[in-house]
């Protein structure tokens, strides 16, 4: 495998983890306001591919945030016990921006990375054509 393909599996595999983790983080937003909901969270994990010798990005384990539910007051909600309460979700929409920032960021990062390594290739072909 040459160093483009290589460089070319690593920014793609970076590509890769940050939509699956903006794909979360917009599933969070969605739930914000849905009872009992909690928050998604996403972790990476470095995988080395021995056959290429490439060390790759992938999405590991989704877990639950297992932080406190909302307590949410109206007696009038289905859902509310006696004392007119009952559990929101325990999603903080700043935190989810800014979530959603860096994953954009850092997948703007390696897309510009894949299109250097594939300018980089044709410049190459084209050296080599000459």
């Amino acid at each position: 495998m040459s160093d483009f393909a290589k460089s070319l599996a690593v920014t793609a595999s970076g590509l890769r983890a940050q939509a699956a983790r903006l794909s979360h983080v917009s599933e969070n937003i969605s739930n914000a306001d849905t009872p009992g909901y909690r928050r998604k969270t996403v972790s990476f994990q470095s995988v080395r591919d021995l056959s290429t010798d490439v060390s790759e990005v992938r999405v590991g384990r989704v877990s639950l945030d297992n932080s406190n539910l909302e307590e949410i007051y109206d007696p009038s909600h289905p859902l509310a016990d006696e004392s007119g309460h009952y559990e929101g979700s325990n999603v903080d929409l700043m935190i989810e921006i800014a979530d959603a920032r860096e994953a954009q960021r850092t997948y703007e990062a390696n897309l510009k990375m894949f299109d250097q390594t594939r300018q980089m290739s044709a410049s190459l072909m084209d050296l080599l054509r000459r």
